[in-house]
């Protein structure tokens, strides 16, 4: 480690969770001074309970460490390969869970709270940053988390505008594209309507009968609805938000006027036939490679969404790359705000990392910090860093947040969400594999495996290059 920096100005981090505690590692292991800035336990949220830096507070788990076959599992890989704080500490707490990684949250914490401490580059101040952090702090990565406090919120929103943030998570299911029925389903937009940067085919139609309509209303009256957590409670609804299940309360006929209305589509499989009610998905990515249902935020449980939705014709067989929810969450409109660096193109001295900019999940939020940090490391220096390429797991979720989403092509709620890792945000292989090492055809299922583990063996593989040529050389400066 070259400690050779340590005389310039520091860069502040606002926020220990997962993000702000992998940032400070990475900032100082390239040798550069940091001050880690954290509220607790001088200020408590409402969800965490201890003082401790990297506190995880729903699950323990860190979901599949399967690396070939998993692209959360990839990431893990990826993660460790660049000496990540969070996987280090995850990996030496570790208990058993079939192939997930979960983890003893006290000892994780405590692990990643005395690394930091020990660290001789690493101050850990408490004490809150309300509001903008000060003008001198030149570099700054902000990674407060999901439950921003309000002075903060309240001044990146006057910096940026309205729209910068949103403070409900209003989520439709998405869905892997390969996996709808386009025998049933068709390309088409109401009216034929061509929208910005569409072609008038942008959206996937699945028809119902009368019967199915029914059905399908009925069963989402008696799915199995998640509570709503005390906090929550009194953060009221946006229009163009509300749960699919709050519009079928309203009335049987309500969804066939709303998001499901058969108007201005013909059903090119059986065109004389007009569906009674039609559910529209709208390509979520630039890849073109995932569909969001539209209109269909939810508060069902996950198992009630998938038994649901595969009841909509077309989708009997869909695999969703996230099921839909609705919760209090602070994020910003990342690819509106944030440059490839993730810095704030209004105020390009701060940095944004972890859940607020758009990124669901333990992993994914630290990965986030951990590209934070080499970033905000590299530019104290005097150097850029080129970000990790596309193909990689870091890459993908990094291009999710900054620019891989496409801006609604109607006016309406906001679309960009937050999401987790997943094979949907990969370029898609330019040659997808046909054929098993013995020469024999993949047949069915063969051909997911083998297309997620080729995705899976580019991503290290280009990982490896981007480290040889980026990493060691700003190692090396």
């Amino acid at each position: 480690m070259t400690l050779h920096h340590s005389s310039s100005q520091p860069v502040h981090i606002v926020g220990a969770g997962l993000a702000g505690s992998e940032a400070a590692w990475q900032v100082a292991n390239s040798g550069v001074r940091v001050v880690l800035h954290e509220m607790r336990p001088l200020r408590m949220t409402e969800a965490h309970r201890t003082e401790g830096c990297a506190e995880l507070v729903c699950s323990n788990s860190f979901r599949s460490d399967d690396a070939a076959n998993n692209a959360v599992g990839l990431l893990h890989a990826e993660m460790r390969r660049l000496s990540s704080l969070i996987m280090r500490a995850a990996d030496a707490n570790q208990v058993p869970a079939g192939g997930a990684l979960a983890v003893d949250r006290d000892g994780f914490s405590a692990a990643v709270t005395k690394a930091l401490n020990d660290h001789p580059l690493i101050e850990i101040s408490r004490e809150e940053v309300a509001g903008l952090p000060p003008a001198d702090w030149t570099n700054v990565i902000v990674a407060t988390g999901p439950l921003t406090s309000a002075p903060l919120a309240d001044a990146i929103r006057q910096l940026t505008d309205e729209s910068a943030l949103a403070f409900f998570d209003a989520i439709a299911p998405i869905v892997h594209k390969d996996s709808i029925d386009m025998s049933i389903a068709w390309f088409q937009s109401r009216y034929d309507k061509v929208g910005p940067g569409g072609t008038g085919a942008d959206y996937i139609n699945c028809p119902m009968a009368k019967e199915q309509y029914d059905a399908f209303v009925t069963a989402l009256l008696e799915g199995e609805k998640v509570d709503f957590k005390d906090w929550e409670t009194n953060t009221p609804y946006f229009d163009g938000c509300l749960p699919v299940e709050v519009m079928a309360e309203r009335g049987h006929e309500t969804l066939r006027h709303g998001p499901m209305k058969p108007v201005g589509l013909t059903n090119p499989h059986n065109p004389t036939v007009k569906p009674y009610a039609i559910v529209q998905l709208r390509q979520d990515n630039k890849l073109g490679t995932l569909y969001n249902i539209v209109g269909f935020q939810t508060k069902l449980k996950h198992g009630a969404q998938q038994r649901v939705f595969r009841t909509i014709p077309g989708l009997e067989k869909a695999e969703f790359a996230r099921l839909g929810g609705l919760h209090r969450n602070t994020f910003l409109n990342s690819p509106k705000l944030l440059d490839a660096q993730l810095r704030l193109r209004a105020q390009p001295r701060l940095r944004f990392a972890g859940q607020m900019t758009g990124c669901e999940g333990y992993v994914e939020s630290a990965s986030v910090g951990l590209i934070a940090g080499l970033c905000a490391a590299a530019e104290t220096r005097g150097l850029s860093l080129t970000p990790p390429p596309a193909t990689t797991a870091l890459g993908a979720l990094l291009g999710h947040i900054t620019g891989g989403h496409i801006e609604t092509i109607e006016t309406g709620p906001r679309s960009f969400q937050p999401m987790n890792i997943n094979f949907g945000l990969f370029p898609p292989l330019a040659n997808p594999p046909t054929k098993k090492p013995d020469g024999s055809r993949l047949r069915g299922n063969e051909k997911t495996v083998a297309k997620k583990q080729a995705i899976s063996a580019r991503a290290l593989a280009d990982l490896d290059h981007w480290i040889a040529d980026h990493l060691r050389v700003a190692a090396a400066a």
